[in-house]
């Protein structure tokens, strides 16, 4: 007896003869290299079906080239690769492919004064594409930061001179006594609000550039001054609110440091940046966002 080949549905021709800008799958569990650790990811990868008689592509021949993924650390040049073979799987077919990749890395952060260190979750998407009009490929990511408003800070020094003036109302006041008065709770009569903020990136990068999630997290960081923290010592808490009261920030300041610091980064080919403060004044989030050389 003759074996039966197995029929392969997906080579029938359609009765509906209509492109399709993009057929694949989503949600794909997979391991990939990044910042110089393993990552869980879920992946989105697909291709556009423009054969108008197929059917159908062929989704395995995608979920196979996903492999070179955990091979090697995520770059521009990797990430062509793979949209290369599954370009090369579907010759006849497709004419443009893409793949999206979605995690968190956690990296450790060293404490502000102390020894100590912890672990941080950063969120992050890769996208690529390749098309008739090249590869392109994108990076997002989010991460926290701790805001004090500049307005309520003044308006807290502003209580603070009213209570001394009330409290020493001679001129010249003994300096031991000021100085127990400033370290009680009557001498910090009132104290700015300020909240956990978010900053989010859309960042263009270059075709071979390895993906550069630990140099933009220490950029964003530095420039902002307020990362939040993870492991703490009181030294490091002390030193978190100097920080703080040396980086008083309304959305629109924190966006321009952002900005002017990502636009000096010669490695990046544009980028969109979005930062949220969510107000302990307000029940609203106050939201800044810039562009430069930015393509959508």
């Amino acid at each position: 007896m003759n074996a039966l080949s197995l029929p392969d549905i997906a080579a029938q021709t359609s009765s509906l003869e209509l492109p399709l800008d993009w057929v694949g799958m989503c949600g794909i569990a997979q391991p990939v290299v990044l910042a110089g650790q393993r990552i869980a990811a879920q992946v989105d990868a697909g291709v556009s079906l423009d054969d108008v008689s197929a059917r159908g592509i062929h989704m395995s021949r995608l979920y196979l080239a996903l492999e070179e993924l955990e091979r090697e650390e995520l770059s521009g040049t990797l990430l062509r690769r793979v949209l290369a073979r599954f370009l090369d799987s579907h010759q006849g077919l497709s004419a443009s492919a893409s793949l999206n990749l979605r995690g968190e890395a956690l990296l450790q952060r060293p404490a502000l004064v102390s020894p100590l260190a912890g672990w941080k979750a950063y969120p992050f998407e890769v996208r690529a594409r390749q098309d008739r009009w090249g590869f392109h490929v994108e990076l997002q990511l989010q991460l926290a930061y701790s805001s004090t408003c500049p307005c309520s800070a003044a308006l807290a020094r502003q209580l603070i001179q009213q209570r001394f003036v009330e409290e020493f109302p001679d001129q010249n006041p003994a300096r031991e006594r000021v100085f127990a008065w400033l370290g009680s709770s009557q001498g910090i009569v009132a104290t700015p609000h300020s909240q956990r903020s978010t900053a989010t990136f859309w960042l263009h990068l270059g075709a071979k550039e390895n993906i550069p999630l630990l140099r933009l997290v220490d950029l964003a960081e530095q420039s902002l001054g307020t990362a939040v923290q993870t492991a703490v010592k009181r030294a490091d808490e002390q030193a978190f609110a100097l920080a703080n009261g040396q980086n008083l920030m309304f959305c629109e300041d924190a966006a321009r440091r952002l900005g002017s610091a990502l636009q000096k980064q010669d490695w990046l080919e544009g980028f969109r940046l979005r930062v949220v403060h969510a107000e302990s004044l307000h029940a609203h989030d106050a939201v800044a966002e810039y562009a430069w050389r930015y393509r959508t």
